[in-house]
Formats: structure tokens, C-alpha cells, sequence
């Protein structure tokens, strides 16, 4: 299989085939993020693509789950994704699931009748980054889009068939009363979006980046540990849609969390509480990666 530049994919896919049909992020200019800085984003081309579904066929013989990289595969055209598909279930009898991250932006660019197309073909799951559900927030770190489009198309890819796993990021708006604003702007956000998974990653400084120089300049302050286990709690108190798949063991976070809602609420913010009060181990700033 061929693969340019570092390739990414969600803690989940650890046992999906790797098929990269875009090169990079087609948005790129989220100021908390370097992961595609390496490359140039394009579109492979088809012939490619094609062929590296038949070598995966050789090499790894029948596969149930299969992860389009890189960072939003759906702003390809639908019918060269739906080619794409159809080549999939193809070459892989057995296969089960297609999955791939979604842009708001390119999920906005498709109509619902496109979405339906996609997922009748075999894209069963879309994991959308919504990061946060202020407004302020999203146009600082150059989302793209604010609240009300996030939502759209959120919903869009939910009302389509599509298993929606959103992330969201602790920690984003920094110390202070915007820290308990963005988690309750944020679980409002997700309580009408009603995605079936939701994981909270924690905000961490990566160098490269325009949130680093603003931290070096003074300009933004990180939370605490402390402070990102309160923004967990408000966040985790806040959502009310159920049921909910939530997941906090990103090697971000600085203590793992992960049950459903609404059953094992109290026992989540138990947890929290008990690293709060000391008496469960935090995660060292030296072994946090974004």
C-alpha cells in the first residue's frame, strides 16, 4: 500500500485498512492543529486508488473494515466515492464498515440526497471534529464555519444513516469563565446534533502552530489539569442526549474516561472527582500528545 506523508486516523479504526483517496486536509487552517502540515492537499487520482484496493485484496486478503484517510474524504465528488465503494465491496467480501472523517465545510457542499447515496453504498460511519459549540470560539481557531452550520451538518450526515462520531477539544478557549462557557456552548451544541459517539480530546500546545505562538506570546493561557477535568465535568453534567457513546482516553486527556450515557454518568463524574481530590493518577504533561 502506498501512503504519502504521516497518515491519521481515529483511536477506533486500529484494525481498518488504511486507503488513502485525499492527501491532507482540504481546510488545513485550524489554528490548534499541525497534523497536515506536511503535505499539499489534492485528490489522488482514481486510477490509483483503485489499484491500491486491488493490492490491499493480495496482500491482506478479505477485510471487514476499511478507513478513507486522509483528513476529509468527503470532499471528493460523490460519484467518484461511490466508485470507490462499489470497488471496496468488490474486492472485500466480507467487508462490514467504511468509515472516514468529514469536513463541515465539504458535508455542507453535498446535498442530503448525496449523503443518502453514500451511505446506501457502504459509508457507514462519518467522524466530524466539531471542537467546540461557541461562536467566538469557532471563527478564533478558523473553523470555517460557525454553530449553526457545525449543526447542519452534523445533522445532515446523522439524518442521512450515517453513525456520527463527533470530538470536541478541552481546553480550547483557555483559563477562566470562557472554560465553563465553551462546555456548556458545547454541550448544547451536541445535545441538538444527537450524535451517537461523542470523545473529548484536551487541547495540547504543539509548536508550529498559531495557538503556540499565542501561548508563547502570552496571549492564550492553557488550562490546568484541574481546570480540564472541571470543563470535562460541566460538559459531561450538561449533555442530556442519549443514548450517548462517551470517550475521554484520547493520549490527550489527562485522566480516561469512557462509559455511556445516561447510565454511567455518576460513575464518570466519580472518577473525575476522584482525580480532583487526588486520589486517581494524572496523566504527566511529558506523555500527552494531541
Amino acid at each position: 500500500m502506498r501512503y504519502e506523508g504521516t497518515i491519521y486516523r481515529p483511536p477506533g479504526e486500529w484494525r481498518s485498512y488504511l486507503l488513502q483517496v485525499t492527501v491532507g486536509c482540504s481546510h488545513n487552517t485550524c489554528t490548534f492543529c499541525n497534523m497536515y502540515k506536511d503535505k499539499r492537499f489534492h485528490i489522488r487520482p482514481m486510477d490509483e486508488i483503485l489499484e491500491d484496493i486491488r493490492m490491499a485484496r493480495r496482500y491482506y486478503g478479505d477485510v471487514r473494515r476499511v478507513f478513507l484517510c486522509d483528513g476529509d474524504a468527503i470532499v471528493m465528488k460523490t460519484e467518484d466515492l461511490l466508485t470507490i465503494l462499489k470497488a471496496l465491496h468488490d474486492a472485500f467480501p466480507s467487508l462490514e464498515r467504511v468509515t472516514t472523517y468529514a469536513g463541515p465545510l465539504s458535508t455542507l457542499s453535498k446535498t442530503p440526497q448525496e449523503l443518502e447515496a453514500l451511505r446506501r453504498a457502504g459509508l457507514a460511519r462519518a467522524y466530524l471534529g466539531v471542537e467546540t459549540g461557541s461562536d467566538a470560539l469557532l471563527a478564533a481557531i478558523h473553523k470555517g464555519v460557525d454553530a449553526r452550520q457545525m449543526l447542519r451538518a452534523g445533522e445532515m450526515l446523522r439524518q442521512a444513516g450515517m453513525d456520527l462520531w463527533v470530538m470536541v477539544l478541552i481546553g480550547l478557549a483557555g483559563r477562566g469563565e470562557p472554560s465553563r462557557r465553551h462546555a456548556e456552548d458545547t454541550a448544547a451544541l451536541i445535545n441538538r446534533m444527537k450524535p451517537r459517539h461523542l470523545s473529548a480530546l484536551t487541547y495540547t500546545s504543539v509548536p508550529d502552530t498559531p495557538m503556540y505562538e499565542d501561548i508563547l506570546a502570552g496571549r492564550f493561557v492553557p488550562v490546568t489539569p484541574a481546570e480540564a477535568l472541571e470543563e470535562t465535568r460541566v460538559l459531561l453534567e450538561k449533555l442530556t442526549v442519549e443514548p450517548l457513546h462517551f470517550t475521554s482516553d484520547h493520549p490527550s486527556n489527562y485522566v480516561t474516561l469512557k462509559g455511556g450515557l445516561p447510565e454511567d454518568r455518576s460513575a464518570l463524574l466519580g472518577q473525575i472527582d476522584a482525580a480532583l481530590r487526588g486520589e486517581r493518577p494524572v496523566r504527566s504533561e511529558r506523555s500527552r500528545v494531541l
